[in-house]
């Protein structure tokens, strides 16, 4: 069980604080079962109220400063998604961030990075969907990074360059 005050991994609502633990008094809901209350860190307002044996959605506790720098020295050996049906390629996305695997939030965005590429050497732009999933699998993977290795959400992008750029020399 989670503790009051602990950050975890919530489905697509992404990192959220612990608030509580305990009944919650809200009609329709029984008032034996326990549930998490959780604030997501990154989006202003709103409140998740989830049980705390929730299997449904993923649940999960955010990644270690150490994972989260392994993660990043590996980011060249993660192989991207790749299908050319538009249709079968927009299921991939969707699921591989129904995960709420960092892992995979990387195959998600060096998969559209290589696709913006490739759409631009064709003089072509990329789609909203590809614009779409690339915000999300950033804004997911972006502020779990964040609160791992303690920086702001914005300077991750640029923290991951540098490093991968590192490796290469």
């Amino acid at each position: 069980m989670y503790q009051i005050g602990e950050i975890i991994i919530y489905g697509s609502n992404g990192a959220c604080r612990v608030e509580k633990v305990g009944s919650v008094e809200m009609e329709g809901l029984p008032k034996e079962k326990i549930y998490y209350t959780l604030k997501p860190v990154y989006a202003n307002g709103g409140t998740v109220f989830t049980p705390v044996d929730n299997q449904k959605v993923v649940m999960r506790p955010i990644i270690s400063r150490e994972e989260a720098e392994d993660l990043i020295e590996h980011i060249g050996t993660v192989e991207t998604l790749w299908v050319e049906d538009e249709k079968k390629r927009e299921l991939q996305y969707k699921e591989a961030l129904r995960t709420c695997d960092c892992r995979e939030c990387i195959k998600v965005l060096k998969t559209l990075h290589r696709r913006r590429v490739s759409r631009i050497a064709e003089g072509k732009k990329a789609t909203a969907s590809d614009e779409k999933y690339l915000r999300l699998a950033e804004d997911s993977l972006y502020g779990e990074l964040a609160l791992a290795l303690d920086m702001k959400r914005d300077e991750v992008g640029k923290y991951i360059e540098e490093r991968v750029n590192m490796a290469k020399v």
